[in-house]
């Protein structure tokens, strides 16, 4: 899985909080194995010159999943450390329902058995 990191210049975008980024997606994400190919933070500081809303930092998270759609969540915080997790916990469900929804095991489950056309017969 790739994980990619996109600041804007409010926000400390070193190497460190890219290590951390990819530590903590990498965590949460790793039981979909296959499914996430790839995941872009874009973490950014909603409110640069006026520091009036205490959750100014925000944290846009994009899984791309194979054969579906990208799934696109945010989180709001204080701090860039915490907009990430948030936006995370809101992936990692988002992610989740994303694949449950094409999960081609579920709908052979959903197939109500028809009874063969013998049963008749054993009367």
């Amino acid at each position: 899985m790739q994980v990619l990191l996109n600041t804007d210049t409010h926000v400390d975008g070193r190497q460190g909080m890219a290590e951390y980024l990819e530590t903590v997606v990498k965590e949460s994400l790793h039981r979909f194995g296959e499914y996430v190919t790839r995941v872009e933070a874009h973490v950014t500081d909603a409110v640069s010159h006026a520091k009036t809303n205490p959750d100014d930092i925000l944290c846009t998270l994009e899984a791309r999943l194979v054969g579906l759609e990208p799934v696109v969540v945010k989180g709001h915080a204080p701090s860039a450390h915490q907009a990430i997790q948030s936006a995370l916990g809101k992936l990692q469900r988002a992610v989740a329902t994303a694949i449950d929804k094409h999960d081609t095991r579920r709908d052979a489950a959903s197939v109500k058995l028809t009874p063969p056309e013998d049963a008749g017969d054993l009367e």
